[in-house]
């Protein structure tokens, strides 16, 4: 497996395949932000709007491919104000549902972390579907639950669920001092 940061190009180039990633996670119950029926129209609008924020410097787009197949995705949403340039949002982990099981997620989200700590940012959080079996995910990476809201999503088939929210704190070897004003 071969995990790649995309650029805006790159995700322009890798649309159809992060459109299909998209539109098998949510057909097979992913809570990610959207319901059934998910348009392909839809899909290609969402992934247009990611290559827009990584074009402007604020998301990383990390995919995982298997045998020149993409079969994974997340994104790390940076925050631009000066007072949070510690922390950043996991976003949209997509596993194919034919890979999961094999590493692909853990795989991406180690990517993650590592250019996480590369762009000096110590502090990551997420939501979750509570009571989701990603809770026990991201639990066995380290991360730590601080609570969550209730009715704050919907799944895929329109049901209001829990949402979790958790955070990890990855340690830096220095601080880069004071936010810039």
């Amino acid at each position: 497996m071969q995990i790649r940061m995309l650029d805006a190009a790159g995700a322009a180039a890798h649309a159809a395949q992060l459109r299909a990633l998209l539109l098998d996670a949510v057909a097979h119950g992913a809570s990610v932000g959207f319901v059934m029926p998910l348009s392909e129209a839809v899909a290609d609008a969402y992934w247009r709007d990611v290559a827009r924020s990584v074009e402007a410097g604020s998301r990383i787009l990390l995919v995982a491919w298997r045998d020149h197949v993409l079969v994974g995705t997340v994104q790390l949403d940076l925050c631009m104000k000066p007072n949070g340039s510690n922390r950043a949002e996991v976003q949209k982990l997509l596993v194919h549902s034919v890979a999961r099981r094999g590493g692909v997620a853990t795989a991406l989200m180690e990517a993650l972390e590592m250019q996480a700590l590369a762009l000096c940012r110590g502090l990551l959080f997420l939501d979750t579907e509570a009571g989701s079996g990603a809770e026990a995910f991201y639990m066995r990476l380290g991360y730590t639950r601080v609570g969550e809201l209730p009715e704050y999503c919907a799944t895929p088939d329109g049901a209001w669920r829990a949402t979790a929210i958790y955070y990890k704190t990855l340690f830096l070897r220095e601080r880069k001092g004071r936010p810039q004003a």
